[in-house]
């Protein structure tokens, strides 16, 4: 029986598939495809030139035996790199590499000429013109478990994190999805998960990214026509975890690469952690086929501390940083710094340094000026998004509800307090305003506030709504 390409390429994957792991064999071997056979060399279609640089680089070897089995001594390998260009009506670009031979490729060897033979940048954390494929974490080995304070408002959180480090990709929880406010100890505890999982399994390749680098990655990628070398790359990734992905919102581009990404970590079995403003049902211009998979795992919400865990993070920062201080001092703080764990260790920094660099000794009185100024300072940090859970938690509706076209009375209402305490504690446009707020436009904006200020003055129902919310916002 004649030899055929695809005969002699199934019995090297059945001597290859022998001698790795299932999941290698999967990864890098199932999507290749045996093109022609010719005398002696075989060539095989890869989908990237990140493909092909890792099979030489790991598994060259492997492929030089399976070959000379098959071919005998003088067996020979090609490479055809095709990858499919999805952007505009350009033809996919084919290259033939013949293997083990890294110059640059005589151009007959092309099946159509590519502009730039200068070797692309495959992993978008190395510098170019560095041929590495070493991934680092880029996690920050400063947080970890050890200095993420447990309490009621963070325990269901943390807890999972515990459990995603101690088996990732073999939980229930996957995605893991860590949402809440500014400050509150999202990125710390990502990081502390991914700080934890390389401690106990040191072979896994772990990657922290923020969502807004991940975007500049690939449209980089999209500009040098690199998409596939882009999508391989984060699907050799063990554990991504993926900070503020409200980000790829509207980013449609950015959203169906990582709708890919997502999906290959996940049929792999591979840990996918994802933090973010706010939970995925109030996430907007994010594509529901995604939203659908943040929900396969948990979400898990990080809520200001309470009173127990602000006094536990003040006494631990100080020893930390071998200060002492009166519990009347840290009793102080904690009482009247209620929003985030940020804004307490800040508290506490300028408090420090205050003392130290104008020799005043820490008293009540100086701790009272630093929390003065460090409230009025942060006061007006509040996001669109807050104020809108804080008017539907008053009137005891869902922010969809508020954010709904219907004209009940109470809900556009609810909705033009939403919009007229915007406009109040955001430096946020009207049309931004509007378009956060149930896509309205910036008139809608602008009549809502004078209906408030008009219903303020005649309304004594009305007043206290206004009364009540400010309490809650300024708290």
């Amino acid at each position: 029986m004649d030899k055929t390409a695809q005969s002699v390429w199934d019995h090297c994957l059945q001597f290859i598939k022998d001698n790795i792991q299932p999941q290698a064999y999967k990864t890098w071997f199932e999507p290749i495809r045996a093109v022609k056979l010719t005398d002696n060399s075989l060539s095989i279609q890869v989908p990237s030139k990140f493909f092909y640089e890792w099979l030489e680089e790991h598994y060259v070897k492997l492929l030089k035996v399976s070959l000379t089995k098959e071919l005998g001594d003088g067996a020979k390998l090609v490479y055809i790199i095709r990858m499919e260009n999805t952007y505009g009506n350009k033809k996919p670009f084919t290259e033939k590499i013949p293997s083990n031979n890294r110059p640059s490729v005589p151009s007959q060897e092309l099946d159509v000429p590519l502009k730039n033979k200068n070797p692309e940048l495959k992993n978008p954390f190395i510098i170019p013109g560095i041929r590495n494929v070493k991934i680092e974490s880029q996690l920050n080995p400063n947080y970890s478990f050890d200095n993420f304070l447990e309490g009621d408002s963070n325990r269901l959180a943390r807890s999972a994190g515990l459990a995603v480090a101690s088996k990732p990709g073999g939980t229930s929880f996957n995605p893991l999805l860590i949402f809440g406010g500014v400050g509150l100890g999202k990125t710390h505890l990502a990081h502390a998960i991914g700080v934890d999982i390389k401690d106990k399994y040191p072979e896994k390749t772990v990657l922290y990214i923020s969502a807004e680098k991940f975007t500049q990655q690939y449209i980089e990628s999209v500009k040098k026509n690199t998409r596939n070398d882009f999508i391989h790359f984060y699907q050799l990734i063990d554990v991504l975890i993926i900070d503020d992905v409200q980000f790829f919102s509207g980013k449609s581009g950015t959203q169906d690469v990582f709708f890919h990404i997502f999906n290959h970590l996940h049929q792999n079995g591979k840990q996918v952690i994802l933090t973010s403003d706010k939970a995925p049902v109030d996430m907007q211009d994010i594509e529901q086929r995604l939203l659908s998979r943040f929900k396969w795992g948990l979400s898990a919400e990080l809520q200001s501390p309470d009173y127990e865990t602000r006094i536990s993070i003040v006494k631990n920062k100080l020893y930390r940083d071998g200060v002492e201080m009166p519990f009347e001092i840290v009793d102080y703080i904690a009482k009247n710094i209620k929003t985030n764990v940020r804004e307490l260790e800040g508290a506490i920094i300028s408090l420090i340094a205050q003392s130290s660099f104008n020799k005043k000794e820490v008293t009540l009185d100086l701790a009272s000026q630093i929390v003065e100024k460090f409230v009025k300072n942060t006061k007006r940090e509040v996001s669109i998004d807050y104020i809108q859970k804080i008017v539907s938690d008053y009137f005891q509706m869902d922010v969809s509800t508020l954010q709904s076209k219907t004209r009940k009375r109470h809900i556009v209402q609810a909705r033009q307090l939403a919009m007229f305490f915007a406009k109040k504690y955001t430096k946020a446009s009207l049309a931004s305003i509007g378009s956060q707020i149930g896509k309205r436009d910036h008139a809608t904006v602008l009549h809502a506030c004078k209906t408030v200020d008009n219903l303020a003055e005649t309304d004594k129902q009305f007043r206290k709504y206004i009364d009540d919310i400010s309490k809650k916002l300024t708290l």
